[in-house]
């Protein structure tokens, strides 16, 4: 019986407590298979969008394996209305999980947070001209 008290009171406090987080809901990606395992992405994405811009931009070494356009074409999917989410839409694949870890995403000052097709036409939005930023292209 002088159990039985305190294993009640911790039963009713552990029924009262939230239940463990499950982390993000996130849409299904469109390859049939990332370039690395999920828990591996989860944990080293970083490092690895941070090794692919070194060697793009100090050595001029242009792969695809971790590239932040890659991530995009395959992660970040369009609405029912056809329309992609940009990086300050919660709904951004990127945002979900950097929100939910409350990580502030910077790559997107500089780069296309969306794949190529969002934008319908050729040029990437990373080499946009003056010319199209004066024509009010995206």
């Amino acid at each position: 019986m002088r159990l039985a008290r305190p294993l009640l009171a911790l039963g009713l406090l552990a029924a009262s407590l939230p239940a463990p987080a499950q982390g993000p809901t996130l849409a299904e990606p469109l390859g049939e298979q990332c370039v690395e395992p999920t828990q591996v992405m989860r944990e080293r994405h970083w490092q690895f969008l941070m090794h692919q811009r070194d060697e793009t931009v100090h050595r001029g070494i242009r792969t695809t394996r971790h590239s932040l356009r890659q991530c995009l074409e395959c992660h970040v999917r369009p609405d029912a209305q056809g329309r992609y989410p940009r990086s300050s839409d919660e709904r951004h694949f990127c945002t979900t999980c950097h929100v939910y870890a409350a990580v502030k995403v910077d790559c997107f000052e500089c780069h296309a947070d969306r794949p190529q097709d969002a934008y319908g036409r050729a040029p990437s939005p990373a080499r946009l001209t003056l010319d199209d930023l004066a024509r009010g292209r995206p």
